[in-house]
């Protein structure tokens, strides 16, 4: 490959990207898994006009996403079938999100990187958190587009034994899916839910529908101000890569006055820079972008992890570059 090919294919990267999600929003790959297999029927089906759904198809097929062409019919490919609308697995929220609200975040990039404050601010006029919160259905579709890239929660119930622990409480805990994920893998276990106010009816909505009604509780509240105490184990999935050091140190410390269990354990879910792995590095700059947000070396997590008075235990590699970490007490041996 020629360094001018290299560069062709870095930049139209986000064409590729906003072609996946135009096939996404126009529900090309729904269409096609009911029977819809022509750019005709296709355009005809989605309210497009049909030249542009062929050409779009087209590309398509190249990224690996459908197979087949216009004369034949398409087909999707494994990776078309997790842009279907309510598929085990079914990244189409993702699509949705990165293509409209992460799309004009990252076109302020170049802003981010010159004054630290994230692109998401410069193209909406507030921070995503009060997008969140002031926009119940934005919330609804960020928890949405998480699930979809939560591949990893799958390996979280075996990467942590579990076995001993009795109830665990997952902080800042989304749509609840982890928290359902830990509790159907271990019936023995009662789940907390805790996260803020605007979040919580869409865990306790998917909770209902996963676990039992006595095994659980979904607790409203603020990280900065105070975790619910005395469970033998604290998920934190996604949370530190959202704040500085200071608010990282400031949230951890109130976990840490939390683990009054004397056997208490912090997993930490998170994407680690090692330099060679791509997606915590493009990770970092999407946080940066989104929510002027970082993720960090091990060095890093050891220092924010020991400033809040707790100590980094184990490391253990999840799917897609993730890593759950495992942290005790500052004062246990």
């Amino acid at each position: 490959m020629t360094g001018a090919r290299a560069v062709l294919d870095i930049v139209t990267g986000t064409w590729r990207a906003q072609a996946l999600h135009a096939a996404v929003v126009l529900r090309l790959p729904d269409l096609v898994a009911e029977g819809c297999v022509t750019g005709a029927d296709l355009a005809a089906a989605a309210g497009a006009a049909p030249d542009p759904v062929v050409r779009l198809m087209r590309l398509l097929v190249v990224l690996g996403v459908v197979e087949g062409d216009d004369h034949a019919g398409y087909r999707l490919t494994p990776v078309g079938e997790l842009l279907r609308t309510g598929v085990p697995g079914s990244m189409r929220d993702l699509c949705l999100l990165y293509g409209d609200e992460s799309h004009r975040a990252w076109g302020a990039v170049v802003s981010a990187v010159r004054t630290g404050r994230a692109g998401f601010e410069v193209a909406f006029g507030h921070t995503l958190h009060e997008h969140l919160a002031e926009d119940p259905a934005a919330g609804e579709k960020f928890l949405r587009a998480m699930n979809a890239g939560s591949e990893f929660f799958a390996d979280l119930p075996d990467a942590f034994d579990f076995g001993a622990r009795h109830t665990v409480t997952d902080l800042a805990g989304g749509s609840g899916l982890l928290l359902s994920t830990v509790l159907c893998a271990h019936p023995h276990l009662r789940g907390v839910l805790f996260d803020r106010e605007h979040m919580v009816a869409t865990a306790a909505k998917h909770l209902a529908a996963a676990v039992e009604p006595d095994r659980y509780d979904v607790v409203p509240g603020d990280l900065f101000r105070s975790v619910p105490a005395g469970s033998d184990v604290y998920l934190l999935s996604r949370v530190l890569q959202d704040w500085d050091d200071e608010d990282c140190v400031a949230l951890l410390s109130n976990v840490r006055r939390a683990m009054t269990h004397p056997d208490a354990r912090l997993l930490v879910v998170e994407r680690v820079i090692d330099g060679s792995a791509v997606l915590p590095l493009l990770f970092d700059l999407h946080l940066l972008v989104m929510a002027g947000g970082r993720e960090r070396t091990l060095p890093d997590y050891r220092a924010v992890l020991a400033a809040a008075g707790l100590r980094l235990e184990s490391v253990r590699e999840l799917a897609l570059e993730t890593s759950l970490l495992v942290a005790v007490r500052g004062d246990d041996r």
